[in-house]
């Protein structure tokens, strides 16, 4: 029996990559191992949107390395950063066996045939045309003994944004038709899971023969889905009918990642964002005002070329205003083929001293921010449902609540339950408590036709 390995770089589209490529090497009698060093191949699945990204896939290559020397293994490496550097991989890495682009998930069986009988390295990155391109189909026995699950509704991006490499790596806009969303969700409910997050690079331009708000809301309404999440979204597509499905839908997670990238209206203009931070703010408040007590969390990239103190500055003072739940901050990289790569030297490069402070001051503005959010709910009672055993300490539960707070708590619940956690303590990041009411018990799942080995896949 052949094993593999998938090790998981970057975003959900990357985690719900490797599911795809577990379920194709399945089909070819391959089984998942938890340890690299038992593998007859190992796949890492990268991610390019920043450049440390790519330096921990090197470096996890050179691990591997001596896996490869001792047993034969097979050493492939696909996603973004294979799409971006195709057969410049396997010059920068002599003993790399293949490497093949999002697009060529379902041509794995031919590349290791490639490789295998006719010993040749391989690079397999050509794009699908939109009008050709089909999206994997889920085997929803990959997600048996799962709460929440992600489902792809559409992939790649139209904006080009000047930071962003994603279209260079997924290509343009192609949307998933709708009643191939909802089969799937259906599917999915009928091995436990309770909650779907619908993903995709620029998720709220889905246009797969209905808008994006009619598709929150169909599926809201799949008999055993109790919650519907979705990310990644684009301040322009935050349409009036989006903020008219968070009010009519509970089901619909009062929570809401909405990238701002900078809070200086200069700064967006040279990363083209086509808005300003009075529009993003203006549908921010109808957002808050359709669905109260919904969290926000955001996206800002510091030290973007040009950008000045006083730029910074806005950034602070607009994180102050808000009040995000969190923001996923990091400094500025420059990435191949971007528009803010080719004007760096043109519009100033920010030194690397001054990114790392300005990152550090506002991280501890968000983190004091997060704590004031957190530590207001001790004493009162949150909704959980319940995803398992707490990773920190096994004899406690663990779930979210429908804001996305994480919870562990001191309980008896059954993943797939719901219920209602007293909140004792709160960290910027977690909650914890205990266990006070059952609000649903989990659904009853009927055993899978075919028992399969179970291994958890890593994810870094």
């Amino acid at each position: 029996m052949k094993r593999y390995f998938i090790h998981t770089f970057g975003c959900q589209m990357n985690v719900n990559d490797s599911l795809r490529m577990g379920e194709v090497l399945g089909k070819l009698d391959y089984r998942p191992t938890p340890v690299a060093e038992e593998a007859d191949l190992i796949i890492l699945n990268t991610c390019s949107i920043r450049e440390k990204a790519e330096d921990k896939m090197l470096s996890a290559l050179g691990r591997y390395r001596t896996v490869k020397l001792s047993r034969g293994t097979l050493l492939g490496v696909g996603g973004c950063v294979a799409q971006q550097e195709k057969d410049r991989l396997l010059k920068k890495v002599p003993y790399l066996d293949f490497v093949f682009g999002p697009d060529s998930i379902a041509r794995l069986p031919e590349i290791l045939q490639r490789v295998q009988d006719e010993r040749e390295r391989v690079v397999e990155t050509a794009w699908v045309d939109s009008e050709e391109y089909v999206f994997p189909r889920a085997d929803p026995e990959t997600s048996r003994g799962k709460v929440t699950e992600f489902v792809t509704v559409m992939k790649g991006c139209d904006n080009v944004c000047s930071f962003c490499v994603v279209p260079h790596t997924r290509g343009r806009e192609v949307s998933r038709a709708f009643p191939e969303v909802l089969g799937e969700v259906a599917d999915l409910t009928r091995v436990g899971v309770r909650e779907v997050t619908l993903i995709g690079q620029n998720v709220n331009s889905y246009r797969g023969g209905i808008s994006f708000a009619q598709l929150l809301l169909r599926t809201a309404e799949v008999p055993g889905i109790e919650r519907v999440r979705f990310t990644t979204s684009h301040p322009h597509d935050l349409s009036d009918e989006l903020i008219e499905a968070f009010r009519l839908q509970p089901k619909i997670a009062p929570h809401f990642h909405l990238p701002v990238q900078s809070g200086s209206d200069p700064v967006l203009k040279r990363m083209r964002r086509d808005y300003t931070i009075e529009q993003y703010l203006e549908r921010l408040e109808k957002l808050r005002e359709a669905r109260p007590g919904i969290a926000v969390t955001t996206d800002i990239i510091v030290g973007f070329p040009g950008e000045t103190e006083e730029d910074f500055a806005l950034t602070l003072a607009l994180t102050e205003k808000v009040r995000y739940e969190n923001q996923f901050s990091f400094i500025y990289s420059p990435r191949p083929k971007t528009g803010a790569a080719l004007r760096e030297k043109d519009w100033g490069a920010v030194p690397h001293e001054v990114k790392i402070e300005r990152l550090e001051r506002l991280q501890k503005m968000q983190r004091r921010i997060s704590a004031e959010i957190t530590s207001a709910l001790v004493g009162q009672e949150v909704e959980v449902l319940v995803e398992g055993a707490s990773r920190y300490n096994p004899l406690k539960r663990f779930g979210r609540t429908p804001e996305n707070r994480t919870v562990n708590f001191d309980g008896d619940a059954p993943a797939g339950a719901m219920v209602k956690v007293l909140v004792e303590h709160t960290t910027p990041n977690q909650l914890s408590g205990k266990q006070t009411a059952m609000l649903m018990e989990p659904m009853v799942v009927p055993p899978p036709e075919v028992e399969r080995p179970e291994f958890p896949q890593i994810v870094a």
